[in-house]
């Protein structure tokens, strides 16, 4: 309803779109009822009445066809304009959610919801608004109808239908959990779908596809148990409904024939009793055998709105303008508050220093990084960037202070010209070739089919090397104060690595001399070797600290690191 609020007038005209049609539907059997009265024996036969009516009532279906149809067109519009809205509401919500948030759930569950469960919403919308519009004032007028004509039918019928309302009560409440998780079953598939797809090199490497198969196989079988149970379920509500709706169409047929008997009602008005008493069910029908697809738009919606729900991480406060001076004072963090990762940090870096930040996996050096990002904030403690709290700098202008290169490089489906220009859209065409040159690559641009406007993608056969040259170029051209490199050497050739790092030192040491503050996450200690200081972390904690010479000569966590990687290449 939230999302179908601006598109309200498209409902008011569907509504009386199914008013026009409901009272339609209910003029036939008075038509008919009428042309029957018409045949009152053989060879006496009003046929110039019974044509009247006839042609009254091939109006009468004519207005059912077309105001039904408009009805549904104008209910499909306003469903898919709403589907639309909650749809960028839900891409909007994921963009703006906390980085924690997206972190607990898998892509594949995250897309899904915004694709498939969205669509789901769409047909439940459609189905569930015309058959309410059209069953409400089909059951009020086909009542009225009845009564006119005879009030103990009238009467006889009210009271045996809402037995298939219990019915459908009922049954569609022990349904309800089953279509949830049918639909978070449907999630799940499609996560490992996706999983499968964007790995498929490392499933074909490690001969995984059997296993991979059979994971998508029972996945896949307790989606079939899920669906099987609710559509089974659900299901039992159309027959029941009508074996009431028969038995109420039995009785009005039974008082209809006594009365006529009785000289009560005519020929004509039994034969609109059992239309209207035929009629008086069929909304409840059409209802019921909607249910289904409303159950299953239900949990859809439920999903979306969990996500639409998220609470966005606070970007209020100042805007960030660094020189490139940071300070952590007495730094906690943790991802899970009984497992302790970081512990009382206290680091000072001055503007221009190279901080390289070593350590085993797990040991915290990415997560340091997701803290100087602003994309989780410490439990105690703080981060200074120029002496200020970085809590009271807005997160987006924090991260426009910082030029990011992952080990993962990100390209996206767009020209070369978009990729380097992302963080820097109105870039002129020469500060791009400019940033291209400074990170090596602009030969390799100009050799590709249409240069600089040339798509590209992942999937286009650019190299691992290429790729992050490109992740540098981007970097260059928004020219930001401070730099983290993550890892971003650790998926390249020797030869291509030492161009990237050639890449590294001109964004950190740029000709016109302005040192850049950066921060250095490595596997590879060949790559450090020069740094202003080197952290080496365990566990959460800074267990030594220094230049690369001096932590060699204390032979400690820092050596044994070293060695580990340089000593066979010694022996």
């Amino acid at each position: 309803m939230k999302y179908l609020g601006p598109h309200k007038w498209l409902l008011a005209l569907a509504f009386l779109c199914a008013v026009v049609t409901a009272v339609a539907m209910l003029f036939t059997p008075v038509i008919i009822g009428d042309a029957v009265d018409c045949i009152v024996g053989v060879s006496d036969v009003n046929f110039k009445r019974l044509g009247i009516y006839l042609c009254i009532l091939a109006g009468l279906i004519a207005a059912v066809m077309l105001f039904q149809w408009l009805m549904n067109l104008l209910a499909q519009r306003a469903a898919h304009l709403a589907v639309a809205s909650a749809r960028k509401a839900g891409f909007s919500a994921l963009t703006d959610a906390p980085i924690s948030y997206v972190d607990s759930k898998s892509p594949g569950d995250i897309t899904s919801r915004i694709s498939v469960d969205a669509d789901q919403i769409a047909d439940g919308i459609v189905q569930g608004a015309t058959q309410i519009f059209t069953g409400i004032v089909t059951i009020i007028g086909t009542l009225v109808f009845m009564i006119r004509i005879s009030p103990w039918i009238a009467l006889a019928v009210a009271a045996l239908t809402p037995l298939s309302l219990l019915v459908s009560y009922f049954v569609a409440r022990g349904t309800h959990k089953h279509f949830t998780e049918q639909t978070a079953v449907r999630g799940e598939l499609y996560s490992r779908t996706e999983e499968t797809v964007r790995n498929r090199n490392i499933v074909a490497a490690y001969g995984y596809s059997e296993r991979a198969e059979k994971d998508f196989d029972e996945t896949n079988q307790n989606l079939k148990r899920c669906g099987f149970k609710a559509t089974f379920f659900s299901s039992l509500v159309n027959p029941s409904t009508r074996l009431i709706n028969s038995l109420v169409y039995a009785v009005a047929a039974v008082m209809g024939t006594v009365f006529a008997i009785d000289g009560k009602v005519t020929v004509g008005g039994i034969t609109q009793l059992l239309l209207y008493a035929n009629q008086f069910a069929r909304p409840l029908n059409e209802i019921t055998g909607v249910i289904t697809e409303f159950q299953t738009s239900l949990a859809s919606a439920k999903r979306i709105l969990d996500l639409t729900e998220v609470k966005p991480q606070n970007d209020d406060g100042q805007a960030l303008v660094s020189n490139g001076n940071i300070a952590i004072e007495h730094l906690d963090f943790s991802y899970n508050p009984e497992r302790p990762l970081i512990q009382d940090m206290n680091i000072e870096v001055p503007q221009g220093t190279l901080v390289a930040i070593v350590g085993r996996t797990g040991c915290g050096k990415t997560t340091l990084i997701n803290l100087l990002m602003r994309f989780y904030d410490p439990n105690s403690g703080k981060i200074l960037f120029d002496g200020e709290d970085a809590e009271s700098f807005s997160r987006s202008s924090v991260r426009k202070n910082f030029g990011m290169v992952l080990q993962d490089s990100w390209i996206f489906k767009g020209t070369v010209r978009d990729n380097i220009a992302y963080g820097k859209p109105d870039a002129t065409d020469e500060e791009v070739r400019a940033a291209a040159r400074a990170a090596h690559i602009d030969g390799f641009i100009e050799r590709m089919a249409d240069g600089y406007n040339t798509v590209i993608d992942d999937g286009d056969g650019i190299s691992q090397g290429q790729k992050q040259l490109i992740n540098i170029a981007r970097i260059m051209l928004v020219d930001p104060p401070m730099l983290i490199l993550d890892e971003a050497t650790s998926n390249i050739d020797t030869r291509t690595e030492k161009r990237v790092q050639a890449a590294f030192d001109r964004l950190l040491r740029p000709e016109n001399g302005s040192k850049k503050t950066g921060f250095v996450v490595a596997h590879r200690l060949s790559t450090i070797v020069n740094a202003d200081i080197i952290l080496v972390m365990d566990s959460g904690r800074i267990v030594e600290r220094g230049k690369h010479d001096e932590l060699l000569k204390k032979n400690g966590a820092y050596a044994s690191l070293y060695k580990a990687q340089f000593a066979p290449m010694q022996n």
